[in-house]
């Protein structure tokens, strides 16, 4: 029988409190500098607080190069 190695509990935290400050530096990133003359800034932000971190996740490598782009912020 093959067991998979169980990561130690100081592990564990680590990966979820950067997860977390990923999750709360998507959203301030979404926020502050989305353009406000449409509504993808509520969308983003509904999508990030929605899926917290997959939603962040996509929203660094998609909308961000892309914003960046074309705002060039």
């Amino acid at each position: 029988m093959f067991v998979l190695p169980v990561p130690c509990c100081g592990c564990s935290r680590l990966a979820g409190i950067l997860m977390l400050l990923f999750w709360i530096w998507s959203i301030s990133d979404c926020l502050k500098n989305e353009p406000a003359g449409s509504n993808d800034k509520i969308l983003w932000g509904l999508l990030v607080v929605c899926v917290p971190f997959f939603g962040g996740v996509y929203y660094y490598f998609v909308r961000r190069p892309e914003r960046i782009a074309r705002y060039g912020r």
